[in-house]
């Protein structure tokens, strides 16, 4: 049985590929249907994120491979799947293993070490689950990949360090605000990294976020998501003393916030300290405004520093990473290898089973005609090992003519027997 892995994502395909083959929450169910549905498909599983689509299959086997599966990813979404192939990645078995096992980590996300993955690849085996796409197979598989991410963050450092500037932001602010829980946050802008600084915040349980913007409906729109309340930027010099925490990113080329008015902030707060992070390039804050006594102000060369750390502290974690998705990649796949023997022992048992009933049978018969019972002990003793030793035998004694030593040498083993492969044949 194959495990196979189709997919594209940010470092194979742009944008306007990406779109094209996502699959969103609507049409999520009925494109399992038709995954599942298709002749060399098992089991399936379709993980759609913002920088990937990807197709976890298990597949019959001597079934048709991948290519039926990339065809129909290519006409479910109206392409014409050669349009596709430039961008598309296929993994096999262990390639496709250890790629989950990546994927679900982080370590093959834009953002090393990111944890937001881990969720979506959870969100997307549920949906397969419950949707009867998974069975014995790829459910093993990917509760395998959640408890090796689990031992991930848990045994390296890989989602320690600050990677991005908002991360940065938020990780400086929890080291002067040990609980977030009682702080006011107010963020200025509305664009990916003010987002981004939010969705942090409110991970880290922040108790209020405030979004300033030049247009109110954008600071809104973001402030809607992570209940908060939105306001103008004419109206940050008033709100200003509230804020416990200010981040701040807009495209204005002066400053937003001068040295005067953030004095009167502090005055009004009766000079309970404010944390601020400018990443706004050129700068929102005046400069002078560092020199105030209760204000820590970092700007964006400030997180730079950090981020660069942070990577490099994130680089050394993943090689720790990799080496634990080596170790599960192989622990899985033997697994999966010795499904092929318990079909063995399973069928080998019931030959042997049917060579007892039948024995067992001409015993009983015996007994019923009158023989003694030690007699007819004996016969089914004697006609049993006869039957069960028959074959083997007979196949053992035409290796032995043939000079098949490789296979004596694994009867040898696994009878665990004291002679040597090719001495005698039985």
């Amino acid at each position: 049985m194959a495990i196979l892995a189709i997919g594209l994502n940010h470092n194979t395909a742009p944008v306007e590929i990406r779109e094209r083959v996502a699959f969103g929450p609507d049409i999520l169910v009925g494109a399992l249907r038709g995954l599942t549905g298709l002749a060399p498909v098992r089991e399936g599983l379709i993980l759609s994120t913002c920088n990937r689509t990807e197709l976890y299959c298990s597949l019959h086997p001597d079934a048709g491979g991948e290519q039926p599966v990339i065809d129909w990813l290519g006409r479910f979404h109206g392409l014409d799947p050669a349009h596709l192939l430039p961008y598309l990645y296929t993994r096999l078995d262990h390639a496709a293993v250890s790629h989950l096992l990546r994927v679900t980590s982080g370590l093959d996300s834009m953002v090393l070490g990111e944890p937001q993955i881990l969720g979506q690849v959870k969100t997307a085996f549920r949906i397969a689950r419950d949707s009867g796409a998974t069975g014995k197979l790829l459910g093993r598989l990917f509760q395998n990949a959640f408890a090796v991410a689990k031992q991930i963050r848990t045994d390296t450092a890989i989602g320690n360090s600050p990677v991005s500037v908002a991360f940065a932001a938020v990780g400086l602010a929890r080291q002067i605000f040990s609980d977030l829980s009682a702080q006011t946050a107010l963020l200025i802008g509305a664009g990916e990294t003010i987002e981004l600084a939010a969705r942090h915040l409110c991970r880290h349980k922040i108790g209020r976020i405030i979004v300033a913007n030049r247009t109110v409906e954008r600071a809104h729109g973001l402030a809607v998501r992570f209940g908060g309340s939105a306001l103008a930027l004419t109206a940050v010099a008033d709100r200003l003393p509230e804020a416990d925490i200010l981040i701040t990113s807009t495209a204005s080329p002066l400053p937003i916030l001068g040295k005067g008015t953030v004095e009167r902030a502090l005055r009004r707060r009766r000079h309970h300290p404010i944390f601020m992070v400018d990443i706004a390039m050129p700068r929102d804050i005046e400069p002078e405004v560092g020199e105030l006594k209760d204000v820590y102000l970092y700007t964006l060369d400030d997180l730079r520093n950090l981020v660069l750390e942070g990577l490099h502290s994130r680089r050394e974690a993943a090689g720790q990473a990799e080496e634990i998705v080596a170790f599960h990649t192989e622990e899985f796949l033997g697994w999966l290898r010795s499904l092929d023997a318990v079909t063995l022992i399973q069928d080998y048992r019931a030959r042997v089973e049917q060579l007892r009933d039948q024995v067992l049978d001409k015993a009983r018969r015996r007994l019923e005609s009158g023989k003694p019972a030690e007699e007819v002990l004996g016969f089914l003793a004697h006609s049993l090992t006869n039957k069960i030793l028959h074959q083997p035998s007979a196949r053992l004694r035409q290796a032995g003519r043939e000079g098949r030593e490789e296979l004596l040498e694994a009867a040898n083993e696994l009878l665990q027997l004291d002679g040597k492969a090719g001495s005698s044949a039985p």
